[in-house]
């Protein structure tokens, strides 16, 4: 496997981000708490260390499906003349937060033994 077929995968297959990318967004809202959508594609470029290119048009389709079942909040706040629209973790979302990281965490172990895959690169 070559080296760098992660990153390969994670910039071209998003099929692999879109599965991840409710968890993603819970665990920065819980961290962080409010963000607003261009925040939130730059914090996981900055995590993942360039790897991760999330864009608009797969974020916030997930926020307002997030949005509509609850489990986040949104406010609106002019900055600079522009009308910014903030995202928060609503009570069900942080409870969703703990439940999604915890389900997540479990995947990758299961994933790691079934494909039998080397962290040390």
């Amino acid at each position: 496997m070559p080296k760098n077929f992660m990153h390969l995968c994670l910039m071209h297959d998003t099929e692999l981000l879109k599965g991840t990318l409710k968890t993603i967004v819970l665990r920065l809202l819980a961290e962080e708490g409010r963000m607003y959508g261009y925040q939130i594609t730059q914090r996981v470029r900055e995590l993942s260390a360039g790897e991760l290119e999330l864009t608009e048009g797969a974020l916030y389709p997930t926020l307002h499906k997030l949005e509509k079942a609850g489990l986040v909040t949104t406010e609106k706040e002019r900055v600079g003349g522009r009308v910014r629209k903030y995202y928060r973790l609503s009570p069900q979302g942080q409870a969703s937060a703990t439940t999604y990281l915890a389900q997540f965490q479990q995947f990758v172990l299961v994933m790691n033994r079934v494909l039998q895959l080397k962290t040390d690169q």
